[in-house]
């Protein structure tokens, strides 16, 4: 017989192979890939095509429509806008920056578990080899060669069985626990190529907003004049009026077209789900009734068999098994479908209840921070009264939505500047003008207290602040009855 010291046993060696294959880890870089973030980015990018289409067509429709086509305040419309979409992708930026240095500060912690587990995992492994090499490979066939008790001997070879299963277990943990710290690794490495995606990012909005700051005041500076002459004339405040009013317009049908295609559909939905409810239940009584007459049959055999028995004095013979029913063809269950994605269509919809705006009146936030320097209704020099409220405040100032609802314009206008509209459901609308930037798009779902804007003076404005409309049907009123201002 082999000495134990003369070298490890064949299981043994088996056993150091499979563990030098399992602690293998951690194999060459993979080559450079496109980040989770960048893909995500383009589909969003990709989604929201199709609704700054339309809402663009909207714009170029008001504008064919104006007579008077050389404004001031046109020139720095590309200025504005530049410098409103830096100034929210900067803030984007942060908060995406916010985020994976958490999910970095996460995936550090588990990996530190993960390493703990392993090196414990590792020992126990270690254990059990050099028990392995000790007591060799002839364990069994000593047992069946030793003459022992067959009980004994079935009873060490099923503790044996036992312990080689608890050593399968033990591998298997810990292969799974080093493909989750390969797992993590990727993610990690995932990670930190977002952040210098990031980072590179925020180097260049930060270069195109310094540049295009510039730009403006050279612009604000030369037209300065210009632009105080035509803020004097009464038809250029009664041709703004007239640009929102034609906006908000065709905005409202645009809306009402796309909640009564909503609504087609859900109704179409429910009666599908209906159909299919009836069809389900009445397979269900057709099944019921054919097993209750199936019963009914087999107890009728059963009795003539019974008296037949009585009369011949045989034993009575038990009924076949009852043949399988052929399945009853069902109306097919659709499975569970995603809700579909938003397009051009269907943006613009608040998905609110009824009457849910209505019930806020008296009850809405102030959308800014400041004083109320023109009010509804008021004078507005030789020109057409306010139609909204505007408030004054120091520039970059947050605005915030009064309420929930979907934003169905974020463009620059002229007269408004960088503007956004969100719709409230029942065909209320708010509407936020003279903004420095732009915080959300056309089709961005927002909560009560959202910022979406910052204030400024675009549009040509001479005060820092909000302009500040609350529409229905397309027909604007009184903000404060409705606002805590």
């Amino acid at each position: 017989m082999k000495s134990k010291s003369a070298g490890p046993s064949v299981r043994g060696k088996l056993l150091c192979g499979l563990l030098a294959c399992v602690f293998a880890f951690g194999g060459a870089q993979a080559a450079p890939r496109q980040t989770t973030r960048s893909k995500e980015k383009a589909a969003a990018e990709a989604a929201r095509a199709g609704i700054q289409q339309k809402l663009n067509a909207l714009k170029k429709d008001i504008s064919r429509t104006e007579s008077e086509k050389e404004d001031a305040a046109d020139e720095l419309a590309d200025s504005e806008e530049a410098i409103s979409d830096a100034n929210r992708s900067l803030r984007e930026l942060a908060d995406e920056q916010s985020t994976t240095n958490a999910k970095l500060k996460d995936l550090a912690a588990e990996e530190a578990r993960l390493g703990n587990v392993i090196a414990a995992q590792k020992g126990q492994l270690a254990r059990l080899l050099r028990e392995h090499y000790v007591a060799g490979n002839e364990d069994r066939i000593k047992l069946l060669l030793s003459g022992d008790n067959p009980n004994r001997i079935n009873r060490d070879l099923q503790m044996m069985a036992y312990v080689s299963q608890a050593q399968a277990k033990l591998l298997n943990a810990l292969r799974a626990n080093l493909a989750a710290v390969e797992a993590n690794h990727a993610e990690t490495q995932n990670a930190q190529d977002e952040l210098e995606e990031i980072a590179q990012e925020q180097k260049g909005q930060k270069a195109l907003l310094e540049k295009e700051k510039a730009k403006r005041a050279t612009l604000l500076a030369n037209l300065s004049s210009k632009l105080t002459d035509q803020r004097k004339q009464a038809s250029r405040l009664e041709q703004d009026e007239q640009r929102m009013s034609g906006l908000v317009d065709r905005l409202t049908r645009l809306i009402r077209e796309q909640e009564i295609a909503a609504a087609a559909e859900r109704k179409r939905q429910q009666e599908l789900a209906a159909a299919r409810a009836k069809a389900a239940a009445e397979a269900h009584e057709r099944a019921l009734a054919r097993a209750k007459a199936l019963r009914e049959e087999r107890e009728r055999l059963a009795r003539e068999a019974a008296k037949e028995a009585a009369k011949t004095g045989k034993p009575v013979k038990p009924l076949p098994p009852p043949k399988p029913e052929p399945e009853e063809t069902q109306v097919a269950e659709e499975p569970p479908q995603k809700a579909p994605q938003r397009s051009a269509d269907t943006a613009l919809a608040a998905d609110l209840p009824s009457g849910a705006f209505e019930s806020l009146r008296g009850r809405l936030p102030a959308p800014i921070a400041g004083k109320v320097v023109a009010r509804f209704g008021a004078k507005r020099g030789d020109g057409p009264t306010w139609r909204g409220m505007f408030i004054k405040a120091p520039e970059g100032t947050d605005v915030h939505a009064i309420a929930a609802g979907r934003v169905v314009f974020a463009n620059w206008m002229r007269g408004y500047g960088n503007l956004i509209i969100i719709n409230h459901g029942g065909e209320y609308l708010s509407i936020y003008g003279n903004n420095q930037t732009l915080m959300k798009q056309a089709g961005d779902a927002v909560k009560p207290g959202d910022v979406i804007a910052s204030a400024g003076n675009t549009g040509g404005n001479e005060e820092s602040g909000l302009y500040f409309e609350l529409r229905h049907l397309g027909k604007a009123f009184d903000p404060s009855g409705w606002i805590r201002f």
